[in-house]
Formats: structure tokens, sequence, C-alpha cells
């Protein structure tokens, strides 16, 4: 039952901030956030636990982007500042099929998907 909408995206400068949003349905589990620039694999930008209180961000982010959730409205954000031309890509967010959460994000089983948006950040 569980369905993400991402939406927040679009076109920056570089140093500049953008917030995405992550809409889900169904009961609070872990959620994540993914990009995959043309030509490079998808990888794990962030992670939250059900209940927000742990968090993991890639090292490439870290202390520029911040992942947060609200859960009254079941609703995760990525908030993204001093953003480079090398964050250009096309976001996802992903919930996980349960409560649980690790440090290392390959351990969580993320299993849906959102239709992704678009982050583009020009020189």
């Amino acid at each position: 039952q569980v369905q993400l909408v991402e939406s927040g995206g679009g076109l920056v400068q570089a140093g500049g901030s953008l917030r995405l949003s992550c809409a889900a349905s169904g009961v609070l589990v872990s959620m994540g956030w993914f990009r995959q620039a043309p030509g490079n694999e998808r990888e794990t930008v962030a992670t939250i636990s059900w209940n927000g209180d742990r968090r993991y961000y890639a090292g490439s982010v870290r202390g520029r982007f911040t992942i947060s959730r609200h859960n009254a409205n079941n609703t995760v954000y990525l908030q993204m500042n001093s953003l480079k031309p090398e964050d250009t890509a096309v976001y996802y967010c992903a919930s996980a099929r349960d409560t649980n959460w690790s440090p290392e994000p390959s351990r969580i089983s993320f299993n849906t998907w959102g239709q992704g948006t678009q982050v583009t950040v020009s020189s």
C-alpha cells in the first residue's frame, strides 16, 4: 500500500539550495534518498529511521544535506545546501519494507521507489 511522490527538484546555480519532499502512504518505516546521474550507478544519499532518531549521510553530502521527517503527514525531506555541479542527478525517495534501520545503508531493504525528481546544478 506504500506509495511515494517526490517533489522539489529544479535548476539551481552552484552554492544554492533546494528542499526535496517525499509524500508517503502506509505505515511508518525507514526511508531513504538516492540519486543517479547519467552513466553512474545509483548511490545512497541519506537514510532515516522510522522515528527519525537515526540518520546516515554519504560522505559527499555530509555537512551540506539534511534528511528529516514529519510523521504526522508521513513526509520525508532532503534539505540540500551549498549545492555543487556534481550533485546533479535524478533523486529518488525509497521506503523500506519494515522499521529496521542500519548504519550500513546496503543492509536496509528498500522495496518501494518514487518516480524521481531532477536536480540540476549549474556552474
